[in-house]
């Protein structure tokens, strides 16, 4: 299988159409949610660090206003523990310890006064002391032992300790956490229904496009009274199928006006030349003097010269103008080749020429046999006119995946240089050329119309080199489909 058949659907264009947007709107969903992201966690930490600037103040003015006796840890230390119980939606780690807020009352130096919460927090008053806080701003504190940061907030009393309040930030991260993977959750599946939907729709879309491309490829030729596939919505491929059409009805009106025009002016012209001809060769047969035959002979010669060069230009004409009527049918260009070297032959054995021919063997196209037998003939016409005697010409058959190439070249001295570059212009020819300058023309034109290509190029070790390409025949029921509207075009 060829390479280029790989993967049809990544390749085309309402794949990268779909990718390329699915891409945009992801990128852009995904800033928009760290947007949200940043603002939902300011707001927590916003709501967080009012809760604990409030009760660490009302824990504060409770240690301060308490006396301080026996009963003073164990009213300051209730009031801390109610306080904790206030903060909503807390997880607990273990049990009913309270892990998620501590209640905090030390001085500069030595050991905690009072502490409400889980352990001894002797390792909680190590990170605080360890932290640089601003004052009266809730900061954030890493205690050994805890996954995540605690949120504190601290107060001076009048006995120069202080109180600190504590709220880990587990709760706020796990709000977090679940938001993200809601959001990545959901995001994931917006963009493949939205990759889904958009390519389905480009699809469609194209689909239409592509439909008209293949239609419109198989008119022009041949087949000029099809149409392209007219949708009946009122959008842009719909109007693009009616304009097309119209196209092709000015398109069919013109190459029909093309061929009424070349058949009158073929037959106004060969009539005349047909009845000149005819008088002359009675006259020819009638006149059996020796001093006005050759004059006659002379001049059938360059009605014949006429009439070829009428005919060959009207058939460059059209197949320039893409008007060329076609029957295409399938021929073995190993078959074709060998059977006009059969006639040729002869003829270049008389002036001296040799001819060598390396074929791949069967090598099938679709294309006009006529017209594909006249492109030939031009081809050994202009290896025969134009070399020299003691000259060899070489002919290559191959073919590829998707093309066949008849390659015709030669030892001889090879294309003028001053023509080189128009070669396949009618009415150019070399120096030396006795001809009308039409061969490669032709040659060039209906090759093109048949799909294929020309090169005329010189040999680097001498000679000139002339290739045409034309596509092989595929033998599939699309392609006979498509022969069958040529011929019947």
């Amino acid at each position: 299988m060829s390479s280029k058949a790989t993967n049809p659907i990544m390749r085309s264009a309402a794949w990268r159409i779909s990718l390329w947007a699915t891409l945009a709107f992801a990128i852009g969903t995904m800033l928009v949610f760290a947007m949200l992201h940043r603002f939902v966690a300011n707001d927590i930490q916003r709501r967080s660090d009012a809760w604990l600037s409030g009760e660490v103040w009302v824990l504060g003015d409770v240690a301060q206003r308490t006396p301080k006796d026996r009963l003073y840890r164990r009213v300051v230390g209730e009031v801390a523990e109610l306080a904790s119980r206030e903060v909503p939606n807390r997880q607990r780690s273990t049990g009913n310890e309270n892990d998620s807020v501590f209640f905090l009352q030390a001085g500069d130096d030595g050991p905690a006064k009072l502490w409400v919460g889980s352990g001894d927090g002797s390792a909680n008053l190590a990170a605080i002391r360890s932290t640089k806080a601003l004052v009266d701003v809730p900061y954030d504190v890493h205690v050994k032992g805890f996954n995540v940061p605690f949120r504190v907030a601290a107060v001076r009393i009048a006995d120069g300790s202080h109180i600190y309040l504590g709220l880990s930030e587990r709760d706020e991260l796990r709000v977090l956490r679940s938001l993200r993977v809601r959001f990545l959750t959901l995001w994931l599946a917006i963009v493949l229904l939205g990759f889904v939907i958009v390519f389905y729709a480009t699809r469609r879309m194209l689909g239409h496009v592509r439909e008209i491309t293949e239609a419109a490829s198989r008119i022009g030729q041949s087949d000029l009274s099809s149409r392209v596939p007219n949708s009946r919505g009122n959008d842009e491929v719909g109007h693009l199928a009616r304009t097309l059409n119209h196209m092709l009805d000015r398109i069919e009106n013109t190459v029909h006006q093309l061929h009424t025009i070349t058949d009158s002016l073929a037959h106004d012209l060969r009539s005349p030349l047909t009845a000149i001809r005819g008088k002359l060769e009675t006259a020819l047969s009638n006149d059996g003097r020796a001093d006005q035959a050759e004059p006659i002979v002379s001049a059938i010669d360059e009605l014949d010269w006429l009439t070829d060069f009428l005919n060959t230009s009207l058939d460059v004409a059209e197949a320039k103008a893409d008007a060329l009527r076609l029957s295409r049918t399938e021929i073995d260009l190993d078959e074709l080749v060998k059977g006009m070297l059969d006639l040729y032959e002869p003829c270049m054995s008389d002036k001296g020429l040799s001819v060598q021919i390396r074929s791949a063997g069967s090598v099938k196209v679709l294309a006009d046999p006529a017209l594909l037998h006249r492109v030939i003939a031009n081809m050994l016409d202009n290896e025969l006119k134009h070399l020299p005697a003691s000259c060899s010409v070489y002919l290559l058959l191959e073919a590829d995946e998707d093309m066949a190439m008849l390659t015709v070249e030669d030892d001889g001295p090879g294309f003028d240089v001053d023509v080189r570059r128009q070669l396949f212009e009618r009415r150019v020819r070399g120096r030396e050329s006795r001809g009308h300058g039409l061969g490669l023309a032709f040659v060039e034109a209906v090759v093109r119309v048949h799909g294929g290509s020309v090169t005329a190029t010189n040999r680097a070790e001498g000679g000139a080199r002339l290739s045409i390409t034309l596509p092989l025949w595929k033998a599939a029921p699309e392609a006979e489909s498509h022969t069958l509207a040529l011929t019947k075009g």
